[in-house]
């Protein structure tokens, strides 16, 4: 299928921009042991223009019926990547249309330049890990960044296994079928954020966070690491009353985390969720950086959320520099410690990346995690510590559950110093847009 020329040009295959999502319901049935997935979606959607095909991101499931606003379709017909529908009347521009999607299949991740991204299966049980284009591996949607949508999500596995997923937990049935779980999310979310994890897990509630906008923190575990959990993420609340303090108030009603049984290669963010590896739990805060840097993407990433990929920027550099306020908040390294042994490391390495758009290969390079981290900390020496906080509580403030380009960054930034946009450029400029690797102001406090 050729690449839909309005189409985000780092995943030229997925999304549509000729309408948009409002409300995905989910309905799965699932079995671990066979990796059999049957399911129902219904897509609630706006047409932006009038649609006389829907067009949806699918891969790898069999589609057994499709209808739109209760009447079945006229035709319906998938790709490799897509499932299009053609409705028996067309949708008008501006009205609003259901998709009611029956499908079926061993659910499997998507080859990538990326890696293997989306619906995988566990030793026992599923993880999802749909960054940047894996959504479609498990539901059909508009796999776009910046088509955010609600999301009810009903899923029944095996008695036995613990279903874990993005919001608020709603119920958890017993049946004869297996046990169903119904999780909400009442906040607009990104399809690339939408996650299913499935495991034999215990639940540990962590000590509430002081703060009363501060949600109640629990850890999906296996069982043999109840101790190393309690004391490896036993910080986060400390995490959250920082970035809370920083960043401005956590933007959803809970936060939790799921360990896996297997070892993971690199944790991963989900809206209202973090996941890890056992391999990241040790007992000893051997991975404090990373569990500060997951958290940090619930304000950058998953209520503040990139249009383009190609400004990945906004969400992984603004994770780093969280780890460095971290550090600086516990004793540890500063920020100016931290920001000149990795500009060190840059001036060691190949300059040849351009962090404004790095290119689709190169969007998850860590050179954009630490040029990102590193253009924030030029921000902050320059304009000072008040201005860099009002600019960060700013930015999670305006773009709150929507999206952001570096022009919204770039304008609070300067409103919260009383400077120009230009002058924020300036300061950022060296780090997103060339490729060397500039020396740090001296200027400001941090």
């Amino acid at each position: 299928m050729k690449p839909n020329p309005d189409a985000d040009p780092y995943t030229p295959h997925s999304g549509d921009r000729r309408w948009s999502a409002r409300h995905y319901e989910l309905r799965l049935g699932y079995r671990v042991a066979t990796n059999r997935l049957d399911a129902t979606a219904t897509v609630h959607g706006r047409a932006v223009e009038q649609l006389d095909r829907i067009v949806l991101d699918l891969h790898g499931l069999r589609v057994d019926r499709v209808d739109v606003d209760g009447t079945r379709a006229t035709k319906v017909s998938t790709s490799t990547h897509k499932l299009t529908v053609t409705p028996a009347e067309p949708v008008a521009a501006g009205a609003d249309f259901s998709v009611h999607v029956r499908y079926r299949g061993a659910p499997h991740p998507l080859r990538s330049p990326w890696g293997q991204i989306g619906w995988e299966e566990l030793t026992d049980g599923v993880i999802v890990a749909a960054q940047p284009t894996g959504a479609p591996s498990w539901f059909p949607c508009n796999d776009r960044p910046d088509d955010k949508a609600t999301y009810r999500i009903e899923i029944t596995a095996e008695t036995g296994y613990d279903v874990v997923a993005n919001g608020d937990l709603l119920g958890r049935e017993r049946g004869r079928a297996g046990t169903t779980w119904t999780w909400a999310v009442t906040e607009p979310m990104a399809t690339y954020l939408a996650t299913v994890q499935i495991g034999r897990y215990r639940t540990t509630a962590l000590r509430r966070p002081s703060g009363d906008a501060l949600p109640d923190v629990t850890v999906h575990h296996p069982a043999d690491l109840a101790a190393a959990v309690r004391t490896d993420f036993g910080r986060v609340p400390d995490m959250l009353a920082l970035y809370a303090d920083v960043f401005g108030p956590y933007p959803f009603s809970s936060y939790g985390v799921v360990v896996t049984d297997d070892e993971l290669e690199i944790p991963l963010e989900a809206h209202g969720l973090a996941v890890f590896g056992r391999n990241h739990v040790d007992g000893e805060h051997g991975t404090d950086r990373l569990i500060a840097h997951e958290l940090a993407h619930q304000w950058f990433g998953n209520s503040v959320t990139a249009a383009r990929w190609r400004d990945i920027w906004l969400h992984e550099g603004f994770a780093c520099y969280a780890e460095w306020l971290w550090s600086e908040h516990r004793g540890g390294d500063s920020a100016d410690t931290l920001a000149d042994r990795y500009r060190d490391g840059l001036l060691a390495g190949p300059q040849d990346l351009v962090v404004a758009d790095p290119g689709a290969a190169d969007m998850f390079d860590d050179r954009v995690y630490k040029r990102g981290a590193l253009a924030l900390h030029a921000v902050r020496r320059t304009f000072g510590d008040t201005a860099f906080t009002t600019g960060l509580r700013a930015i999670t403030a305006e773009h709150r559950h929507g999206s952001v380009a570096p022009t919204d960054v770039f304008a609070a930034f300067a409103a919260a110093a009383g400077v120009t946009e230009l002058a924020v450029r300036r300061v950022t400029g060296p780090w997103l847009d060339e490729p060397g690797v500039p020396a740090l102001p001296t200027g400001g406090s941090a």
